[in-house]
Formats: structure tokens, sequence, C-alpha cells
């Protein structure tokens, strides 16, 4: 059963619309903060993600499509089959896109397009029982493209997020560190070539002082 749905603009992870199941529930609301973190990572890459996958945690699982710049997130049972999941993200993506597509890179508030949650409860619904006519036939059909689409855990998608964070860190310091040492050796050289030549500059001045002192006394 579908517990959960997101939708948000890929590249800076702004909520747009979403769709919560009825009962409250402290368990999806971790979830919630899960595919937020999720969103933080589309944008962090949001040309190197696939447009498609499935991402386990817990007894959980979240599905997601990203189209045209909007990424589509369910979190589903485990059970749940995952070709009704993706067929029920590429309804909400089709009407999303004929209703909002072209607003999508100009607004600026969470969740402009909340009304946007009745159309997802009228969807949801058709795809709350599995046995269902019409979600048999669905199941029925070539499951190859769904077989296709990538499954991952939670912790490896986020974590490759942190290693990119850290990496990105470690690159900023090291090129930090790099300047600060370019600096250093530059006083270096300045202080080594002061000692090499600073004293035999020194007895240059002195040898031409004594030598005017003795033209100025004793001509």
């Amino acid at each position: 059963m579908v517990r959960l749905t997101l939708i948000a603009r890929v590249i800076d992870g702004l909520p747009l619309a979403e769709g919560l199941d009825s009962d409250k529930d402290s368990e999806i609301e971790q979830y919630k903060s899960l595919a937020k973190s999720l969103f933080k990572k589309f944008g962090q890459q949001p040309s190197n993600q696939p447009p498609r996958m499935t991402v386990e945690s817990g007894k959980y699982v979240f599905h997601y499509i990203l189209e045209s710049g909007v990424a589509f997130l369910t979190l589903a049972e485990r059970g749940y089959p995952k070709k009704l999941a993706f067929q029920y993200l590429e309804e909400l993506a089709g009407e999303f896109g004929r209703l909002y597509g072209s607003q999508v890179d100009s607004v600026q508030r969470p969740y402009a397009f909340i009304k946007f949650d009745t159309f997802i409860q009228k969807t949801k619904k058709l795809y709350m029982d599995t046995r269902t006519q019409r979600n048999l036939a669905m199941l029925n059909q070539d499951l190859s493209e769904v077989h296709s689409i990538m499954t991952r855990n939670i912790q490896e998608v986020l974590g490759q997020g942190e290693k990119l964070d850290n990496m990105t860190k470690l690159s900023s310091t090291l090129a930090a560190e790099s300047k600060q040492y370019a600096s250093k050796a530059k006083d270096l050289h300045r202080q080594a070539l002061m000692r090499k030549y600073v004293p035999l500059a020194v007895i240059v001045v002195v040898v031409l002082l004594v030598l005017w002192l003795r033209a100025k006394f004793y001509s």
C-alpha cells in the first residue's frame, strides 16, 4: 500500500506538493525526513541521477521517477508491487506536468501546488487494492521495464551523497592549505634571499663608505 507521496523540484529540493496517509504516524514522519534527504541528494548532482529507482529502507521502499526537473516519490510497503508503484507515479507525473509543468521553474514558496493533493488522493485510491481487475491487468503487462529499474539501499544512496560532501570539503581544505603553503614558501624564499644577499650588500656599503671617507679626508 502507498503510504506517502512527495513531489519536489529536483534542482533545489523545493517541495511542490504531497499526499500523506490519513493516519498520523510518527514512523512515516521519519520516512518523510529520509525522503527530503533523497531530494537533497538529487539536487547535488541532478544530471547524474537515475531517472527511476527503488530505494529500500526497513519495511518500506521508496520508488521515484525524475521527469522534467521534478521528482515524484512514493513510499510503499515492501510487498506492494513495483509495477503498480511506478504506474502510480507516472499517472501523477503526467497530470502534474499538464497542470503545472510551465510553472515549476518560477515558483519560490514551498507547496505552491498543494491543491494537487486532491488528484494524489484520488489516484492513490485506485492503487490501494492490488487485486482489482484494473490493477491485475497492469501487473500482467510486460514487466521487463520494471525489472530493469535499479534497486538500492537507503544507506548506500545517502552515503554516497555524504561521501561526496566529504570529498568536496576535503578538496576545499586542500586548496586552502595549498594556498597557505605557497604563501609560506614565498616568505621563506624571500627570507633566504635576504640572508644571502643582505650581508654582502652591507659589506659593499661599508667598503664604499670607507673609500668615500678616505677620498674626502686624504685628497
